[in-house]
């Protein structure tokens, strides 16, 4: 199988698909790796790493979206690249297909094209293994963001995320007891933070409580404690998922306004169009806005500022499951792996995951049905 890996053409996406560890191993498997000339240099990953790992260089995306069968990147594809996608072609990445722009999403399926999540390859106890990675740096991130955008000269409340004899320790509130705020709460108790953590799953809760041994507070979401929870915070961390699927606020306006001037929101959860009912997605470059007093950083793709970390992990992660499309082939690999199948939303141009595809107002299909009839077009 010919893979490729273009540059990521999204605004700051400094990760690459594909590591010259990677690209390595598929070559030494018999399969060609085609990477477009730079993809990896914002991850410190140079052209000649590639070359030694028996890659292609070439020079153009276009060129990677003709030859290659299989297209592995981080972010889904843009707008500006949907002219050089060629029909049938099947393309591993962070596609987030629930936020896509409706147009976007039926441009995709016209051409036929196979669409695997990362976000939503799951094994088999239901566990998200490729994003589970990405979502523990985003965790650990928020504490280290947070800690930043607090300072006086930043524009926060001008308080440090940490415990001072004869001080209040600052109050850092998660919402959802997932990958991400399971690891947001780590960082925020072990920094003498006073962490509440809201999810609605007992179970994650009970979980968190004893891992933490106690030392975290856990309560069940509910509008009247999150209206009150909200209230005191210093710093609230949103980390709602639903996989496939768009993230319902839990913060109101409201909410927002009520917080305390110079605190902050961190919505992590923006990628799947945010938990915060004031957020809106910001850039690396101007990762901050202010409502009501309150700091918001809404960056979608935080852990490409992490580039070569977020791109080692996500290769480690996602490494079976590559090789497993090469060898098989795409369809024989999402027949025989109902994990890897769970990350289809789309197939030869069929919408076939129920979450997305009510998200998008899209018709669904059974997998095995798209990949028996193909192209609806």
């Amino acid at each position: 199988m010919v893979i490729g890996s273009p540059r990521e053409s999204q605004l700051h996406e400094h990760r690459v698909g594909l590591t010259p560890f990677l690209a390595n191993r598929l070559v030494e498997l018999g399969h060609t790796v085609l990477i477009e000339a730079g993809a990896g240099i914002a991850a410190h990953f140079a052209d000649r790493d590639y070359q030694r790992a028996g890659a292609q260089i070439v020079y153009s995306a276009e060129e990677v979206y003709r030859r290659a069968d299989l297209v592995c990147r981080v972010g889904g594809v843009t707008e500006s690249e949907l002219p050089l996608l060629r029909p049938g072609l099947a393309i591993c990445a962070f596609h987030h297909l629930a936020v896509t722009p409706k147009e976007r999403v039926r441009a995709l399926q016209e051409l036929g094209t196979t669409l695997i999540g990362y976000e939503i390859i799951a094994d088999a106890a239901g566990n998200l293994p490729v994003l589970q990675p990405m979502s523990e740096m985003a965790g650990q991130m928020a504490l280290h963001v947070a800690a930043h955008h607090l300072q006086t000269e930043a524009g926060g409340r001008g308080i440090l995320l940490g415990h001072i004899p004869g001080v209040p320790p600052p109050t850092v509130l998660v919402l959802g007891a997932g990958t991400v705020g399971r690891a947001a709460a780590r960082q925020a108790t072990a920094c003498g933070c006073h962490v509440i953590v809201v999810d609605q799953d007992l179970q994650k809760l009970g979980q968190l409580h004893r891992e933490s041994e106690g030392r975290v507070v856990t309560a069940l979401a509910g509008l009247d404690r999150l209206e009150r929870y909200t209230s005191v915070a210093d710093v609230v961390v949103g980390a709602v998922l639903i996989p496939g699927g768009r993230a319902p606020f839990l913060v109101t306006e409201e909410m927002v306004e009520g917080m305390k001037a110079g605190s902050m929101i961190l919505d992590v959860s923006i990628d799947q169009g945010g938990c915060v009912e004031t957020s809106r997605p910001t850039t690396l470059d101007e990762p901050t806005f202010t409502r009501f007093g309150v700091l918001h950083y809404a960056v979608p793709n935080m852990t490409a500022n992490i580039a070569r970390s977020a791109s080692r992990a996500l290769a480690t992660a996602s490494h079976g499951y590559l090789v497993r499309l090469a060898d098989r082939g795409v369809e024989a690999a999402l027949a025989d792996d109902p994990g890897l199948a769970r990350g289809v939303y789309m197939a030869n141009g069929r919408m076939v995951n129920a979450t997305a595809g009510a998200a998008l107002g899209l018709p669904v299909c059974e997998l095995a049905e798209a990949l028996e009839k193909g192209n609806p077009g």
